[in-house]
């Protein structure tokens, strides 16, 4: 505070010079023209030695507040890993076993995970297996029913078969 006190007072009086200056070189007119462009001159380059001073003042007070402000997140980063170890060994004393069911919890979340895509499996499975029986059972009844045809006319040639060969047996005798 002290310091920035002091600097407003020592930046008042070059401001203060440069008043002077201006009132100086307004006073003297046309006659002072000369050395109102020499005041105007020195005035100009104190000015801009001024600002420089200036900005050099501010950029280190920016570092200086930078630097605070890094050693202090430093010190809340510390502090943060304290609280954390000291949180986590006061849920250790609050229930001992309470690591072994969270631990027990997450092998039941992740054997659930693996069920989903299990239990969609099985279930596409089973589609398949009952549209594969029914496809079974629907080409059995069809050879079933196939079959049963191939033996009626099976039998149905074997009579014929047999009423003609009883007819030429027939017709043999009859020409003896």
């Amino acid at each position: 505070m002290q310091q920035a006190d002091q600097m407003m007072e020592g930046g008042g009086g070059k401001e203060q010079q440069m008043q002077i200056v201006c009132v100086r070189s307004a006073s003297t007119g046309a006659a002072g023209e000369e050395e109102w462009a020499a005041d105007d001159q020195t005035s100009s380059r104190s000015a801009l030695s001024l600002f420089k001073e200036k900005e050099e003042e501010i950029e280190r007070k920016k570092l200086e507040v930078r630097d605070k402000v890094f050693s202090m997140l430093g010190r809340v980063e510390e502090e943060t890993k304290r609280l954390a170890f000291i949180r986590q060994e006061l849920e250790v004393m609050a229930d001992p076993t309470r690591r072994e069911v969270d631990a027990i919890r997450k092998r039941i979340d992740k054997v659930n995970k693996q069920l989903k895509p299990l239990g969609k499996t099985c279930l596409r499975k089973e589609k398949e297996y009952k549209m594969c029986l029914d496809a079974y059972n629907e080409k059995s009844n069809e050879k079933a029913t196939l079959v049963n045809r191939l033996m009626e006319l099976v039998s149905e040639s074997e009579r014929l078969r047999m009423k003609k060969l009883e007819e030429l047996n027939k017709t043999i005798e009859s020409l003896y």
